[in-house]
């Protein structure tokens, strides 16, 4: 069974950033007019979604953005930093890893532990594992959990199951080894055989980019998209999250010897107001445990958790102590759930990017 448990690793501190620009699902014409727009809406719970459209803005340039403002606001130095882990599905480009650029346009020292990990929805959940492992030796101090991602550039805009439903983030989350901190727990989980019900089929090293990857194909009504764009396999993936996160969230508390009255706040991936009420419902939470960032974000991927707790628990977050369950499920197929205690967390407002901010690397 995939069960960690990191002692003496404590999160510091949580920043987000999102582009500047925002697309209205209200006036999106794919949607075909004000009902079904109200109907897409009332569905998934997505109203407004930040994009990088047309922006230039990189999945990199939100998480460095995001790790700046969190250093200073700690008060870090750039050379206390130990491991820095970049998590995202959209890098800079398919060699040399992010990580590495990252590194050096945060003036990180170059003694740093630097590595991407390619994950989508799952993996903040997974990206904490992991540096909370490296972390809990005692060898390494301080570390940046980065991750984000800029999914709209790969969703066809003539695609209505999968457009109006992403939005565009980055985060940064700070860790530091502080001996009785507490425990770190989680819980893991994949399913490769679900691999294809979450995909772009062209561009990688199985199906090379070709001269009919650009080719844009109707799907069905409303659905067209080509073989560099995302494929989402709805009922697929709706019958999988409501399946996986329940079990997922109930293994780790039985696990650990926990109840859900331990826990604040249970702070689920932003997949879509339908799926994620039914697993609220399944698990039988109080809905004011459970908070939403659709409704202005979107299905941010990687980045959902730790916007929704910036954009939405900040203000509680920031003064004393506080236990969150998060539970992460998609692309994969995988999924992850992790309980993890705050003091007096770090945690500055939401970011907006505009692309005349960019910081060149």
């Amino acid at each position: 069974m995939a069960i960690v448990h990191c002692n003496n690793v404590a999160i510091k501190g949580i920043a987000a950033c999102v582009p500047e620009h925002i697309e209205d699902n209200k006036t999106l014409s794919l949607l075909g007019g004000s009902d079904e727009a109200e109907r897409f809406i009332g569905t998934t719970g997505v109203e407004f979604r930040h994009t990088v459209n047309g922006t230039g803005l990189c999945t990199s340039d939100l998480c460095f953005e995001a790790a700046d403002r969190l250093l200073k606001e700690l008060e870090w130095g750039s050379d206390e930093v130990d491991c820095l882990i970049f998590v995202s599905q959209t890098p800079d480009y398919i060699l040399p890893a992010t990580s590495c650029i990252l590194q050096h346009r945060l003036g990180l020292s170059t003694d740093c532990f630097a590595i991407d990990i390619s994950l989508g929805c799952s993996g903040w959940v997974y990206g904490l594992s992991t540096i909370a492992s490296l972390m809990a030796s005692g060898t390494m101090k301080k570390g940046l959990l980065l991750t984000g991602d800029t999914t709209t550039v790969t969703k066809s805009p003539r695609d209505k199951s999968t457009y109006p439903l992403f939005g565009d983030a980055g985060t940064a989350t700070a860790l530091e080894y502080t001996e009785g901190s507490g425990s770190i727990m989680f819980h893991m989980g994949t399913d490769g055989k679900g691999f294809d019900s979450i995909m772009i089929p062209d561009g990688g090293f199985r199906n090379f980019y070709n001269e009919h990857s650009l080719q844009t194909e109707e799907v069905e009504p409303g659905i067209y998209r080509n073989r560099l764009q995302s494929i989402l396999n709805g009922p697929a993936v709706f019958t999988f999250g409501i399946t996986k996160a329940p079990r997922s969230v109930n293994t780790l508390l039985e696990h650990f010897q926990l109840s859900k009255d331990d826990i604040d706040y249970f702070v689920f991936h932003q997949a879509n107001l339908m799926m994620n009420e039914k697993i609220r419902s399944k698990l039988k939470i109080d809905p004011s445990k459970v908070p939403y960032s659709l409704q202005e974000y979107g299905n941010t991927s990687s980045a959902s958790i730790p916007l929704t707790i910036v954009a939405e628990l900040a203000s509680v977050l920031k003064k004393g102590h506080h236990r969150i369950l998060a539970s992460a499920f998609g692309v994969g197929l995988s999924w992850a759930s992790v309980v993890f205690d705050t003091s007096d967390l770090v945690c500055p407002d939401v970011i907006l990017l505009s692309a005349s901010q960019k910081t060149i690397p």
